[in-house]
Formats: structure tokens, sequence, C-alpha cells
């Protein structure tokens, strides 16, 4: 049931990353995103890492897909894209349909005498203190980088939106 389950939602996510590519509205891309990022965090859950998928809802669909809605919602409404519903990367984006399910089957075709056991078995050691320790050890300044990128980014759009409303 497990393996049925990872493989319905990598679908999903595929078919949601797809149409962030393929939609033209910056609105429904965002949504499309929201929903690859919980596809994202359901695969996350069926492979055992329940921490990284609490985090992948919290941080990025709670917190950084919220201010990048926000961001859209400030921009102009009166920009033409909203007049047509796809972009012009959506045959490309179908063009490359055909192949990710090829290989979602070979993997699929692949594995099947592979079981999830072996993320259960690593399930005991994963502990939220080891991660953490390892998370600061390693990545601390690339999660203060990050921090900076998107502190600039609001600054940004900040600056776009007054200097708009001014101009």
């Amino acid at each position: 049931m497990g393996g049925l389950m990872l493989v319905f939602f990598s679908v999903l996510a595929v078919l949601f990353a797809a149409l962030v590519i393929a939609l033209r509205q910056p609105m429904r891309c965002a949504l499309a995103l929201v929903s690859h990022m919980v596809c994202l965090s359901a695969i996350y859950a069926c492979l055992g890492v329940h921490v990284v998928a609490v985090f992948q809802v919290l941080i990025y669909v709670g917190a950084v897909m919220v201010f990048m809605v926000y961001t859209i919602m400030l921009l102009d409404d009166r920009d033409d894209s909203f007049r047509y519903r796809f972009s012009g990367s959506s045959l490309p984006a179908l063009a490359v349909i055909p192949l990710l399910v090829g290989g979602v089957w070979l993997v699929v075709d692949r594995s099947s005498g592979w079981s999830l056991s072996v993320a259960a078995a690593d399930r005991q050691l994963f502990t939220f203190v080891s991660f953490a320790g390892e998370f600061m050890r390693r990545y601390w300044f690339h999660f203060e980088l990050a921090t900076v990128l998107l502190l600039v980014g609001l600054l940004a759009a900040w600056t776009a939106v007054k200097e708009g409303n001014h101009g």
C-alpha cells in the first residue's frame, strides 16, 4: 500500500510541476507549486521521514509560498498575461511528459522487488536532535544566506510596488 501511495503522489507531483510550467497566470502557477510541494511532503511521509514532511509543509508551503502569493497579489493585475490561459512553454512541457512517464515506469518496473523496509529501519536512527545538530554544523551558512536573500527579495518587491505607485 505504501509503494502505491508513493507512486500516486509521485505522479501527482510531476503533474503539478508540469502545470507550473504550462500555466500562464502567476496565481495559478503559484497554486500548482503549492500543490506540488504538498505532494512532495506526502512522498516524504510515505518514505517515513515525517520530520522533513512536516518541515516541507510548514516552511515551504506555509511561509515561502504565502510570501510568493502575497507578492503576486501586489503585482499589477492589468498585466496581459491574464488574457491567455497557457504560456508558450506548454508545448515543450507536453513533449516532456511522455519522457517523465516512461522514466517513472522504468523506475517502478526495476524497483518492483524493493520494499520500504530500508526507510523503516533508518527511522529509528533519525532524531530531531541529530538532525538539528548536523544541520547547524553543515548548513548554517546556507540557511543564513537564504534568509538574507529572502530579505533582499522582500525589499526589492516593496521598492518596486512603492515606485510603481509614485510613477
